[in-house]
């Protein structure tokens, strides 16, 4: 069998469909009713989790996102942490400070001091360390913190060069 015989009906179009960027939504459920089933491992209600969520996603601050859902700012980090967002307070030294605080290597005062954090970031960086985030509830948001795009615009507009580039 030759070559010719392999690619016999083969063919050739010069046109693509653009089908756009896919979404994906497995469900018709608001947010705060997927949240129902992970309120008992959430720091928060379903539904001020679901409001920190959107207002997050939407591109508030997580100050801002725990105002507009009436929680602490604490509050609503954990919440988006175990949601599966990055909101870790401490860069990497300070993540080693915590790790050996939570050792048991360094007294608290001297971890303080190390890490540079107040108390407050202290105290989120180590629940951030010592809670993973829950994979059922991640699972069930994933969607609400994907990027969303308009209809006409190009999602890949960014990874392209312009000419003006070439020369």
């Amino acid at each position: 069998m030759g070559l010719a015989e392999i690619a016999a009906g083969v063919e050739v179009t010069a046109e693509q469909r653009d089908r756009g960027v896919a979404t994906v939504d497995r469900t018709d459920e608001s947010l705060a009713e997927r949240l129902a089933g992970h309120e008992k491992a959430l720091p928060t209600s379903a539904e001020t989790a679901a409001t920190v969520l959107e207002r997050y996603a939407a591109g508030d601050s997580v100050g801002v996102a725990a105002h507009r859902a009436g929680t602490a700012p604490v509050t609503a980090a954990k919440t988006l942490h175990l949601l599966g967002e990055s909101v870790h307070p401490l860069g990497p030294t300070g993540r080693e400070v915590v790790a050996d605080w939570l050792a048991g290597d360094l007294p608290r005062t001297e971890a303080l001091e190390l890490a540079r954090a107040t108390e407050t970031e202290f105290a989120l960086a180590v629940y951030v360390q010592t809670h993973d985030p829950l994979a059922d509830a991640c699972a069930a948001v994933e969607d609400a913190l994907a990027v969303r795009h308009r209809p006409d615009e190009d999602p890949l507009e960014e990874t392209r060069s312009d000419a003006v580039d070439l020369l």
